[in-house]
């Protein structure tokens, strides 16, 4: 298996880190408010994904129709809906891998 921590840094990998300590029994105290924290983390990662989205949207709408002749504020609303997208593919991915490796660490523990 390749290393799921290897392409996330900053936010991304706390919330890596804060999921597989939910999943595997590390801090069992505040595992509800863990996965509370993580998945509202989610949600607003989408949102503003989605917000960035629409701005770029926008973006082009106002150069398209001729309302704004600035291409630099188009070309950077364009980047930021693209980085914000790639960053919550990079999250999912992530979520993905852990799910996957505690799965599979479920399914190959001995049953004593």
């Amino acid at each position: 298996m390749t290393d799921v921590t290897s392409g996330l840094s900053g936010i991304g990998l706390n919330f890596y880190t804060d999921a597989v300590n939910s999943v595997t029994g590390s801090g069992m105290d505040s595992n509800k408010s863990s996965f509370s924290t993580i998945l509202d983390s989610a949600m607003n990662t989408i949102k503003e994904t989605d917000s960035l989205s629409q701005q770029a949207e926008q973006a082009a709408m106002d150069f398209t129709l001729g309302n704004t002749d600035s291409t630099h504020e188009l070309t950077i609303a364009q980047q930021k809906a693209y980085l914000s997208l790639q960053y919550t593919v990079a999250i999912k991915n992530a979520f993905l891998d852990a799910y996957k490796a505690v799965s599979y660490t479920h399914l190959t523990l001995p049953t004593n």
